[in-house]
């Protein structure tokens, strides 16, 4: 089968590689409809994430057929159509009998396209299948049930809930990428009476109106703590959403938050970020980090399904599977190019 094989920093390749086979009683074989690219992979290949090694299939984000499954597998068959979380959870452990399935000690937690092979590839195996994968209804789409393989549970666990969102709160969202957008689509069940977006590229910040931000603002023209403390009353936020996976990000949500509020940490670090205890001691500020979960996915599939989130605009480029480093290029450009999210479909 083909594949798209990390080969150290900067290097990938669509190359033939071995079809994947039963490893464990639990595992599933699934080929892969459609596929997807997160700013996770982009992490990987600048080398920021020294876990994934030369070899490795990256993605982490599928929908597809079950072809093949273990032993041990009983409430799925060939023929299923399902979503592959971006989470692996052994069912068993700990954290996982606490519904924490990201902090799986059984072997499961972020592996596929991680510590073993991932979905951008025509067919994927997947561990412990009966708690990681998920049966999609008919009515829908794969490529609308991408969106909750990672983007979408991971904006409403480690941004919104984590943020303690909530009826008349301001939000601000630092970064209106894929994860921001999906982090105001999401708030936006909780009523805030105030989303603000903050961006520096237009066209995000256009995208990030039309999920529902209330306000954008451009950190390179704006100056961003004064507009939101005037929106305010002179506090800041509620909560501050980070967003972006940047040393300077984390550090303007730190500024922005109002004391007594928190700050949620979404993005994907790379590199320390200050934390400026001496102005934050005294402020009661909550800051959290977090894996996503996933366990909120069934939730978000119900609403889904009923027509109850909005996600389709979230999808901008399309391109087959087999052109994926095209599909590369142009989302790790998205000032130049305008992309979201990007669909990989074998169909």
């Amino acid at each position: 089968m083909k594949a798209l094989v990390y080969h150290g920093p900067g290097q990938r390749s669509w190359e033939d590689v071995p079809d994947p086979k039963i490893h464990d009683p639990g595992d599933a074989i699934v080929e892969v409809d459609a596929a997807t690219i997160c700013g996770t992979d982009l992490h990987i290949l600048k080398g920021d994430v020294p876990a994934v090694t030369d070899g490795r299939i990256l993605g982490h984000e599928a929908v597809g057929t079950i072809t093949e499954t273990g032993p041990s597998v009983t409430g799925l068959r060939p023929g299923d159509r399902v979503l592959v979380s971006c989470i692996s959870a052994c069912g068993h452990c700990v954290y996982c009998r606490r519904a924490q399935y990201g902090q799986c000690r059984g072997g499961g937690g972020w592996i596929l396209g991680h510590l073993v092979d991932g979905v951008q590839a025509e067919y994927v195996r997947v561990p412990f299948a009966e708690t990681s994968v998920h049966l999609l209804p008919d009515e829908v789409s794969s490529e609308d049930a991408l969106l909750l393989a990672d983007i979408l549970p991971t904006a409403y666990e480690v941004g919104v809930l984590n943020g303690h969102v909530s009826p008349g709160d301001t939000v601000v969202v630092v970064g209106a990428g894929p994860i921001g957008l999906a982090t105001i689509l999401t708030a936006r069940l909780y009523s805030p009476s105030l989303i603000i977006a903050v961006d520096p590229a237009a066209a995000r910040r256009e995208a990030a109106e039309h999920q529902g931000a209330h306000l954008t603002l451009d950190p390179g023209t704006d100056d961003t703590v004064t507009r939101v403390q005037e929106l305010t009353d002179g506090l800041g936020a509620d909560t501050a959403v980070e967003a972006v996976g940047v040393p300077e990000t984390f550090e303007l949500c730190t500024r922005l938050v109002r004391p007594g509020g928190h700050v949620a940490n979404v993005g994907v670090h790379g590199r320390p970020a200050a934390l400026h205890l001496e102005d934050l001691w005294i402020k009661n500020v909550t800051i959290t980090t977090g894996l996503v979960d996933t366990s909120s996915t069934p939730t978000l599939l119900r609403m889904l399904a009923a027509d109850g989130l909005p996600v389709a605009d979230l999808v901008t480029h399309r391109y087959a599977l087999s052109d994926i480093q095209e599909a590369y290029d142009v989302f790790e450009r998205p000032a130049e190019t305008g992309a979201l999210k990007v669909a990989l479909t074998t169909g």
